[in-house]
C-alpha cells in the first residue's frame, strides 16, 4: 500500500540525492546504482537483489512528477517519514495513526520476484485529498475511490459500478518474462497476470473487478510501470543494447561476450571493419525468445599511452597508403 509504505521510506536517501535534485540528477544516480546492484551482476546475492528493487521503486516514484509531489506531500504530513500515532481511536482499545488511516483506505500488493503494486492516489494534494474525504464534497481524490466517468453513487441510471485504478511497478527483466501479482483493492484480493514483453505505461483492464452496481461490476484499470535496465531496452520487437568495442576489435574483427537477461552470456561476432552504428543480431537469444540487436559503439581509452598513439599514427599512414580513396568524413560533404 503505497501511501502507507511511503511514510517509512526515504527514496532520496535510497538514490543518494538531495530533496532538491532535478530529474537529470535523479536519473544519473539511479543508473549508477542499477548497474552496481543489477541481479545479473550479483548472481545469487539476495541483498543486492533487494537493493536493486528498492532502487527501482525509488526511481519510479521520484522520476514521475505527480508521484514525487504526492510522495513529498505525504512525507511532509508525516513529519518527514516518522510514523506517528493519533492516539486511541474512540470506542476502540487499539491506537490509530496516519499510517492506519492510509492502510484502511488502500490495499496493496507485490509482484513475485520483480516489483510492487500500489493504489493510484489520483489528482490533488493532501489537502484536497482529505478535504474531499471528510467534507463530503465532490469526486474523491484517491483513484481507488474515484469513479471513471460515473456520476453520483458511481452508477447513474442503474449502470455499472465504479471503475477503480491501480499501478504496478516491475523491473525490466520481469516485464520481459511476464509475471503474476497479488493485489488488494477495496478490500478484495485478486491475482493479476502481467503478460510478457509488456512496455512502460501499458494499461491492463480487468473486467468486472471494480465496484458493484445495479448494471454489474465496474472494471479495474492497472497501469504498468517498467523501471529502465542499464543495458537493455525494448522497442516492441527486439531487445536493444549498445555494444562498446575497441577500435582494434572493430578494425580487425573479434568475438566478444555479451550479458543476457537472466545471467547467461552469448558470443557475438564483430565483422572486420565494423563502424559505430553497425547492428548485429542474435536471433532468439533474448529473454522470452526475443532477438537481441547489438549496436556497435567504438570506444577509445581516455588517456592512450605514447606507444598506442605511435601505433595509431602508423595505422593512419597505412590506411592512407593502402586506401587512398577512404575518407571517414565523406558523408559530411553530402549534407
Amino acid at each position: 500500500m503505497a501511501g502507507q509504505d511511503w511514510i517509512g521510506k526515504d527514496f532520496y536517501r535510497t538514490l543518494g540525492v538531495s530533496k532538491k535534485a532535478n530529474q537529470a540528477e535523479i536519473k544519473k544516480a539511479y543508473r549508477k546504482l542499477a548497474r552496481k546492484y543489477h541481479p545479473d551482476q550479483n548472481p545469487g546475492d539476495k541483498a543486492a537483489e533487494e537493493k536493486f528493487k528498492s532502487i527501482g521503486e525509488a526511481y519510479q516514484v521520484l522520476s514521475d512528477p505527480e508521484q514525487k509531489r504526492q510522495y513529498d506531500a505525504i512525507r511532509a504530513m508525516a513529519g518527514g517519514g516518522a510514523r506517528f500515532s493519533a492516539g486511541p481511536a474512540a470506542g476502540h482499545g487499539g491506537a490509530g495513526g496516519f499510517e492506519d488511516v492510509l492502510g484502511a483506505m488502500f490495499g496493496g500488493g507485490t509482484v513475485p520476484g520483480g516489483g510492487s503494486a500500489r493504489i493510484n492516489l489520483g489528482e490533488g494534494d493532501l489537502g484536497s485529498m482529505f478535504g474531499s474525504l471528510f467534507s463530503g464534497g465532490g469526486r474523491g481524490s484517491f483513484g481507488a475511490s474515484a469513479p471513471f466517468g460515473a456520476g453520483a453513487g458511481g452508477f447513474p441510471g442503474g449502470g455499472k459500478g465504479q471503475d477503480l485504478a491501480a499501478e504496478v511497478t516491475l523491473d525490466f527483466r520481469t516485464a520481459m518474462a511476464g509475471s503474476t501479482m497479488k493485489l488488494t483493492v477495496d478490500g478484495k484480493s485478486m491475482t493479476v497476470r502481467i503478460p510478457s514483453k509488456i512496455r512502460d505505461g501499458k494499461k491492463l483492464r480487468l473486467r468486472g473487478k471494480g465496484r458493484p452496481g445495479p448494471g454489474g461490476n465496474g472494471d479495474l484499470v492497472v497501469t504498468v510501470h517498467v523501471t529502465p535496465d542499464p543495458v537493455y531496452s525494448f522497442d516492441g520487437k527486439a531487445l536493444q543494447m549498445q555494444l562498446p568495442v575497441s577500435a582494434a576489435e572493430a578494425l580487425t574483427g573479434a568475438k566478444v561476450k555479451v550479458p543476457l537477461l537472466g545471467g547467461k552470456q552469448a558470443t557475438i561476432k564483430i565483422p572486420a571493419g565494423a563502424d559505430s552504428g553497425t547492428k548485429l543480431r542474435l536471433r532468439g537469444k533474448g529473454l522470452a525468445g526475443l532477438d537481441v540487436v547489438a549496436t556497435v559503439r567504438i570506444v577509445n581509452p581516455a588517456k592512450p599511452s605514447s606507444r598506442v598513439v605511435d601505433i595509431a599514427q602508423q595505422l593512419g599512414e597505412a590506411i592512407r597508403a593502402d586506401h587512398p580513396d577512404f575518407d571517414p568524413r565523406s558523408q559530411l560533404e553530402k549534407q
